[in-house]
């Protein structure tokens, strides 16, 4: 256990072997009672600080009466002492001490270099006193860090322990002034060791990791530049273990494993603080480390993460620690499941105001008011949609039900998500001219001509926040940036006349969108020539609206301003700005209103552009086993010849065919959030002659199938269900 470690190894080994109850233990440590830990970890003929913060006071007070003789001057940094270990002599000492089993000169190496910062900068600092005090370098030489750590845990017991009780002493320090480079250079190396992946060193590990979250802006500043530079599989390593130590702090494997959670209340917000560091540097890194969704930890999923919403919500960013205030921690799951609850708050809410309303007039209550009530003719979807959701606006966060005129049927699910999919086609289809396909990115944009009218464009958002909302995966292809812009606020600003939407761009963003274009833009920033006389263009530009060739000024009197290898980097960010936000301003900001009027939550503040993306659209990835595994049976076992027949059909189908079956049994054919597992697919068996096709019900996502005999029967009667899916009918 932790409390043994600490006192049986650490008396053994000082010169006061004092008996002391693992509770007191902890006690002393989390009220920062550190003498009995300065007494007892510091090696003999060390010499100790002031043993009380009243000492220390009188000394400062009364050096000023000293005699000229004994005043001596506080050097502002120390000397470090020069160490000339090189890495290969250092592997060199281990494998003789593995051979001979001597571990002398290993064992005096690590008791040194763990003694104190000084001592782990005399190690590692490339150059002893050298400065290094940028954040390109951090002057630590990392293949000798590597290599010590790599040996570490392959050292005796006693060893390893020298290296706590060294970091113990180091972190003990009474510190005197801001930090320097040097403090920083050991923190960014101590962070490093691999032997907090144990739980008997969570509470030094612990404080290690208070001292570093408590650091300057500043000094985190340089952190944040040094850990971005460490190899993907170093980085990586400090990440997990950060990740299991909040996963075991909030659900340890045994009651007394570690002391309680009463006592050590800061280890939690400390730790997500200095993985927060971590975030910072793989979203400042060129190219991203480490995927972002490896910081996610799903320990989180099985708290009350609702509770930690409230906390964030009232608290904001103060002192009041929430999960919240550090959303990269947070899974897509446990995000979609906070804006569902949020969004459930809202529709019970705004059901309720209607219903009060009725009852204060004494009219009748008549239940359809709890609904967003949307009625269609499918000859007319568009035109009707958009009329329904215009007259009905006060009513879009109440529960949505679909009804196609003329067709019976009750809306549980299926009918609400195939009038998502067929307005979606509609609206996407190239001939309505709305948005533009592009090839080449296989993506959709917003279409740049004018018009009086740009309500169809808030339809599309208000449908995607109804997406949101109502918990339906759209196939919609809009590019990344995109999702930045709806984030950009993510909330409505107050300001009526503020701006939307106007998310910085980079070429990067075009390059998603129209990649040919930027690539010719790329080679126009790098070209070596005259590029006014060879290139000849101005700050002016040309789009074709509605077959008509119009030019636009990038700035006042562009036209008359050419384009040198001077100003050619403020023409092609102008040129992007104008595609990806002025030549669509209008158009996107209805859609940005759209889609706010709906999804209007605090919730949205917590999400990455990858993370609305994923609501809004799921995931296309399908992995049919996966589905295989999480299905569910009604009349059938799964080692029936027709269920196994089914699931061989399945999985050598091609993707599309695939994809057409999820659509069949769910009415999308993306997969939710959460996975497979989400979608409670379920196989009944459905008693009628075999010569019937397949029939599913698509509100509970569930497929019916004849007994078929054969594989080849199924197979046949499938694929012509599948492909034959439209409309809603009656079994």
């Amino acid at each position: 256990g932790l409390q043994n470690y600490f006192f049986f190894f650490f008396s053994s080994s000082s010169s006061i072997n004092r008996v002391i109850s693992p509770a007191k233990c902890a006690a002393k440590l989390e009220t920062g009672m550190v003498c009995w830990f300065i007494v007892c970890f510091s090696l003999p003929g060390r010499e100790l600080p002031p043993i009380c913060s009243d000492v220390r006071q009188k000394q400062r007070l009364s050096i000023d009466t000293l005699p000229p003789e004994v005043k001596a001057p506080f050097p502002s940094d120390p000397v470090i002492p020069l160490r000339t270990k090189t890495t290969k002599e250092f592997q060199e000492d281990v494998e003789r001490a593995v051979q001979s089993g001597v571990w002398r000169e290993v064992r005096e190496f690590y008791l040194t270099t763990f003694d104190s910062f000084i001592e782990i900068n005399a190690a590692f600092k490339r150059e002893a006193n050298g400065s290094f005090n940028t954040i390109d370098d951090s002057g630590v030489n990392a293949k000798f860090v590597n290599a010590v750590y790599d040996a570490l845990l392959s050292t005796p017991q006693d060893i390893q322990k020298s290296v706590l009780k060294g970091i113990i002493n180091s972190l003990l320090r009474e510190w005197k002034g801001p930090r320097t480079k040097d403090d920083l250079r050991a923190y960014f190396i101590l962070v490093q060791n691999p032997q907090y992946s144990s739980t008997s060193t969570y509470v030094i590990y612990a404080h290690l990791l208070r001292q570093i979250a408590a650091l300057s802006e500043a000094d985190h500043h340089f952190l944040v530049h040094w850990l971005k530079k460490l190899s993907p599989r170093r980085f990586r390593q400090p990440v997990e273990r950060l990740l299991q130590f909040i996963s075991t702090r909030l659900f340890p494997a045994e009651p007394d494993e570690l002391p309680p959670l009463t006592k050590c209340s800061w280890w939690i917000p400390s730790a997500t603080k200095v993985l927060g560091l971590f975030n910072a540097a793989n979203s400042v890194s060129t190219t991203p480390i480490m995927p972002f969704t490896d910081f996610y930890n799903i320990t989180l999923e099985h708290i009350d993460f609702m509770e930690e919403y409230r906390t964030w919500q009232n608290y904001g960013n103060s002192n009041r620690f929430s999960f919240c205030q550090f959303p990269f921690i947070l899974s897509t799951v446990v995000k979609k499941a906070i804006i569902q609850k949020d969004s459930e708050q809202q529709m019970i809410s705004q059901a309720r105001q209607s219903l009060v309303s009725k009852v204060s007039r004494r009219q009748r209550v008549d239940m359809n008011l709890l609904f967003l009530n949307i009625k269609v003719r499918r000859a007319q979807l568009l035109s009707d949609s958009l009329d329904e959701l215009t007259r009905k606006r006060c009513d879009l966060k109440k529960k949505l039900r679909v009804t196609f005129v003329g067709e019976a049927g009750l809306d549980m699910g299926g009918l609400t998500k195939e009038w998502f999919l067929l307005l979606v086609r509609q609206i996407f289809h190239t001939d309505y001219g709305m948005f533009t396909y592009m090839k080449d990115s296989r993506c959709h944009w917003f279409s740049s001509w004018k018009c009086d009218n740009y309500s169809e464009f808030q339809l599309v958002g208000t449908l995607m926040g109804l997406a949101v909302y109502n918990s339906i995966a759209l196939d919609i292809h809009f590019p990344l940036y995109c999702y930045r812009k709806l984030l950009t606020p993510p909330t409505i600003p107050c300001d009526q006349n503020a701006l939307v939407g106007m998310a910085t761009a980079t070429l990067d963003d075009l390059q998603q969108i129209m990649p040919e274009l930027a690539r010719g833009l790329g080679e126009l920033l790098s070209y070596e020539g005259n590029v006014e006389e060879d290139f000849y263009l101005s700050f002016q530009v040309f789009q074709e609206e509605m077959g008509v060739v119009k030019s636009h000024n990038l700035k006042p009197g562009g036209d008359k301003i050419p384009v040198t290898k001077q100003n050619r980097k403020e023409y092609v960010q102008l040129y992007v700005d104008f595609l990806l936000n002025k030549s669509i301003y209008k158009q996107f900001a209805a859609f940005y209103h759209g889609f706010h009027s709906v999804c209007a939550s605090d919730a949205l503040m917590l999400l990455r552009p990858e993370e609305v993306e994923m609501l809004v659209c799921g995931s296309p990835e399908l992995d049919m086993s996966a589905l295989q595994k999480a299905a569910q049976y009604e009349g059938y076992g799964k080692t029936e010849t027709t269920v196994r027949c089914f699931w061989d059909v399945v999985l050598a189908f091609p993707l599309e065919l695939q994809k057409k079956l999820l659509h069949f049994a769910t009415g999308s054919d993306r997969v939710p959030v959460g996975g497979m597992a989400d979608l409670n697919f379920k196989i009944s068996k459905i008693d009628v002659p075999t010569d019937w096709l397949p029939i599913s019900h698509t509100c509970f996502n569930q497929i019916c199938l004849p007994p078929y005999r054969t594989r080849k029967e199924l197979k046949h009667k499938l694929t012509i269900a599948i492909s034959n899916a439209e409309g809603f009918g009656l079994e």
